[in-house]
This record gives structure tokens, sequence and C-alpha cells, in this order.
């Protein structure tokens, strides 16, 4: 069920012209492949079909493009993993869930503006840097929440939850560096293997032992 909802298009992607969704595709693309330094405007425009002048036609600089793909992605990421997962009650089961739809976001290469968010992070300043950490901020406030729901209710052990919230984001944002569609492990036994090893030495009941309860 889970691989089959991660799958649904997001419906905040529908809200952008498809052109203009087009371009922060591409650009996303082009800017993973090359770097964003290296990657030239003229070269992003030719990836887009475009004529210089006509990528500066949809946005006013190399930056404010960087600013357009990481909003982006931030809006699929809220609309595929926390819009999603918030409405959960049990706080471990939303945990998992959590992580099993983020993992798949990844893995599936649902859209490079995901990796940009994740590889260009220290690119922006100023206010437009502040915007985005406020975005993610609110993930982070979410997880540990989320962990201290958990604690609460005695389904993990005692743990800080903010470091168990950047130990999360730890496992899951690392995985775009080192994760290949076409490896040993399949994206399903990646998310159970994933869940195993981080949520194993926090649960306080094992799910096995769980599941053979009466």
């Amino acid at each position: 069920m889970m691989v089959q909802a991660i799958q649904e298009s997001p419906a905040v992607v529908e809200k952008r012209p498809d052109r203009r969704r087009q371009i922060l595709e591409v650009a996303a693309q082009t800017i993973c492949e090359t770097g964003y330094e290296r990657a030239s405007m003229r070269q992003i425009a030719q990836a887009c079909g475009l004529a210089k002048a006509g990528l500066y036609h949809h946005v006013e600089s190399k930056e404010h493009l960087l600013v357009e793909i990481m909003h982006y992605g931030m809006d699929i990421f809220e609309e595929l993993v926390l819009s999603q997962v918030e409405p959960i009650a049990d706080p471990l089961e939303r945990l998992r869930t959590c992580m099993a739809r983020n993992v798949l976001m990844v893995t599936r290469d649902r859209s490079k503006a995901i990796t940009i968010i994740l590889h260009e992070h220290a690119t922006l300043t100023g206010e437009e840097l502040a915007r985005i950490n406020e975005r993610k901020k609110r993930y982070v406030r979410f997880l540990e929440h989320s962990f201290a729901e958990a604690i609460e209710a005695g389904k993990i052990r005692p743990v800080d939850p903010k470091v168990a919230a950047f130990a999360f984001l730890g496992a899951v944002n690392w995985i775009y560096k080192w994760y290949r569609p076409d490896g040993q492990v399949p994206e399903e036994e990646l998310v159970t293997e994933m869940q195993d090893v981080f949520f194993g030495g926090l649960e306080t009941e094992t799910r096995g032992k769980a599941e053979a309860s009466p």
C-alpha cells in the first residue's frame, strides 16, 4: 500500500503552469549533473529548449532560479510526505511511515529538486536562506514532537527528541548519495532495513513480539 501511495502525483505540482514546472525540473536535473557553480544560465536555458533571454523571462537570476527550485522541492516533499503522515494518530507508526515515504521519495527520484535542497543547502544567503530554513524547521519540529509523543506513550525508550530527530534526518537525507536503483537492495527492502536499523534500538517492544501477542 505504501509503495502505491507514494506514486500518486502531488496536487501541489498541478498549481504551477506546465512550462514552469518543466523548467524547474530540467534546471534541477542540469544543476545536479553539473553543480550549481559550474552550471551556467546559458547551459540551463539550452537544456530547457530556451534562449538565455527566454529563461530570464521566467526567472530574474540564477539565485532566483535556485530559490524557485528549492521551494518547488519543499512543496513536493510536504505534499508527498509531511501532509500524508501528520494525521496518523500513533506516534511510532507516524514516524515509521514518515521514514518509508521519505526513503521512497528519494529512491524513486521523484524530483531532482529534492536533491537540490539537500546538496545545495549552503548556497543560498540572507532572507531566501532563512525562508527555506524555516520550511525545513517545520519538519524538524514535527519529528521532535513525534518522538516526544512516542516516548511519553512508552513506545520507544527515553531519548532526547532533538537528537532522535536529527539522527532520523541524517539517516534519510544521506540516501541520495549512495543508493543506486540498479543495486543489490530493492527499494522496498531498503525501506524495511532502514526502519529496522533505526527503530530497532528505540522501540520498547520488538515488532515480532508485538505481532505475536493475542
